[in-house]
């Protein structure tokens, strides 16, 4: 006998995000040892303490970035919308199911106006690489390649250790060049 269809979705349950997040994701050890707070000593000096509307906490900011550049997201358009539909990455920066995500704009605007030419993202990338080496969750070795075929190196005993200074400039280029782009189409303003 073949089943009849249910339609859930208007049905109204209490849930956590925590009840989604798989004990063994990635971003729960990210959660687990790498201590944010410190970025609101770096940002503090950048924003106004007795005029304008409440902010985006900072940390909020610079983690739906770090999801961005964790994941590989090149625009700030899909940041928004991954961050959206995605449950993990709402637990990851402690929004419910209902809570708002912060407009593309805003995360644009702190980006390329508020931290421009200020060594903020270079501060905030580089202590979050010691923590995370720190905890052994980065080694600072990385193996990249374009797919190219290339000669096999096999022996596991055999290699160089370079410890690279990793660079974030490229991944905000990236995002500056597609927002450039989405206003060439949509006639606005460059």
């Amino acid at each position: 006998m073949m089943g009849t269809p249910v339609n859930h979705r208007q049905d109204k349950v209490l849930v956590s995000t925590e009840e989604f997040v798989p004990p063994n994701h990635f971003l729960r050890d990210v959660d687990r040892i790498i201590d944010f707070s410190f970025i609101e000593s770096i940002v503090t000096p950048h924003y106004c303490h007795d005029n304008g509307r409440t902010s985006i906490p900072p940390v909020t900011l610079f983690k739906m970035l770090f999801v961005g550049f964790l994941y590989g997201i090149r625009s700030e358009r899909q940041l928004e919308k991954e961050l959206n539909a995605n449950i993990i990455y709402r637990w990851f920066l402690g929004f419910s199911l209902l809570d708002p995500i912060p407009d593309h704009s805003t995360i644009s605007f702190n980006r390329h106006k508020r931290f421009h030419n200020t060594t903020v993202f270079k501060d905030i990338f580089e202590e979050i690489v010691r923590q995370a080496q720190d905890h052994r969750l980065a080694d600072g070795r990385i193996l990249l390649t374009d797919s190219t075929h290339i000669k096999a190196n096999a022996n596991k005993n055999k290699y160089v250790r370079k410890v690279k200074t990793e660079k974030i400039p490229h991944y905000f280029e990236e995002l500056e060049e597609d927002v450039q782009k989405d206003r060439a189409e949509h006639g606005k303003k460059l």
